[in-house]
């Protein structure tokens, strides 16, 4: 039996809806919790004691209020002397609300979780997208990835974590995408929130540089929902958007081909539109997704490094032939918070493609988690400056 035939996906429960007034609330308030449906538990495997759902007050991308959930994952054992929350933001990719981490962990929970709860970790997973799936709105998913750690914090006691946790931001790709904007936005939006680190891997830092190299390849499946996501949070601009379809009907490049991928999972929408030119899905082709009307919004809620420098200390890893963000991105967004003081060590692995350096750079960045979130950062790593190193290794 499937996992998620136990529990009712977002678009069909109820309690994926935020009660009346809670636009009142303060970012990060606990809304309303629940023990997560099923047994959410016995999926994420030993290491897991209990499971639990928030649902909390957040911030969506032109300031309005909205909320989202969040799935705290409890350790069995805890050492003492460990008071440690890692926020992992899963690379879920899709603009279809039932592909939220709070339901697809039924289908299956990333090795790197099961380990963080085995070293007695708690664990808070965000459905940072927020309840429209804004997939690659920055400011909603830093936001939702801020509020979702105040919420866990808020809600200590539900589940008894620790008091005065050391806590941290961990992704990879999309993942990497929340966790950034979380970054450089927590001392404007969160200045209260002393994070021991950001860990961020396959950094994403212009979506419209992802999506002219995308184009006509095989991860051209990225683009739909990118596009869906983003303009799920600027309606006047999708609307624009939307009415420069082609009039085709038939044919692969049509309306409804398009606006299919609300409904797809990464998975499907890799598959569905992979190798497309996505621009022949528009009257005007590509001019009408790099031109002013989009631009306008993919500078205030697609580029990294407009809107802050990370305090905490922050472990970058990329690889230099990445085929889905070129590196040279990366490399302008790290010399950049450099130059403004932040305290980095960079890794460009030798070695690998985008998906290749999720695994590689894997063990590193566990490392580097482990010393922040234990306190030891100091022992094994330099607390000021930038450091940038070539790599070559395979994980």
């Amino acid at each position: 039996m499937r996992a998620t035939s136990q529990v009712l996906p977002p678009s069909e429960d109820p309690w994926y809806t935020a009660p009346a007034g809670y636009q009142d609330a303060s970012p990060g308030e606990v809304l309303r919790n629940r023990t997560a449906q099923g047994d959410l538990a016995a999926t994420v495997g030993s290491n897991c004691s209990a499971a639990y759902n928030l649902l909390y007050r957040t911030t969506a991308s032109q300031g309005n209020a909205t909320f989202a959930v969040a799935t705290v994952l409890v350790p069995r054992d805890v050492p003492a002397g460990t008071s440690a929350l890692l926020s992992y933001q899963i690379p879920y990719d899709s603009a279809y609300i039932n592909s939220s981490p709070s339901y697809s962990l039924y289908e299956g929970v990333s090795q790197d979780i099961k380990i963080a709860l085995g070293k007695g970790y708690f664990v808070v997973v965000p459905d940072y997208e927020g309840p429209l799936a804004s997939f690659t709105a920055g400011h909603m998913s830093g936001y939702a990835t801020l509020d979702g750690v105040r919420a866990t914090l808020n809600a200590a006691d539900l589940y008894g974590l620790p008091e005065d946790p050391y806590y941290a931001v961990w992704g990879y790709s999309g993942g990497a995408l929340a966790s950034e904007w979380a970054a450089e936005l927590q001392e404007d939006y969160a200045p209260e929130l002393d994070f021991a680190g950001a860990a961020l891997g396959g950094l994403t830092p212009n979506v419209t540089s992802v999506l002219l190299t995308i184009n006509e390849r095989l991860s051209a499946g990225l683009a739909p929902p990118a596009i869906i996501g983003l303009l799920s949070q600027w309606p006047a601009v999708q609307s624009w958007v939307y009415s420069q379809f082609t009039a085709n009907t038939r044919g692969t490049y049509t309306e409804a081909n398009f606006l299919a991928a609300e409904n797809y999972t990464l998975s499907q929408a890799e598959s569905a539109y992979e190798l497309q030119d996505i621009f022949l899905y528009f009257k005007s082709g590509e001019s009408t997704l790099t031109g002013p009307q989009v631009s306008s919004v993919v500078d205030q809620d697609g580029v990294m490094g407009l809107h802050g420098t990370p305090t905490m200390p922050v472990f970058a890893y990329k690889a230099i032939q990445d085929q889905i963000s070129p590196v040279e991105d990366t490399d302008a967004l790290i010399a950049k918070y450099c130059a403004a003081g932040a305290n980095i060590l960079y890794e460009r692995n030798t070695v690998g493609t985008h998906g290749q350096e999720e695994v590689y750079g894997d063990p590193a960045a566990t490392a580097w988690l482990d010393a922040v979130l234990t306190g030891t950062y100091a022992d094994s790593y330099s607390t000021s400056g930038c450091t940038t190193l070539n790599v070559t290794t395979y994980g």
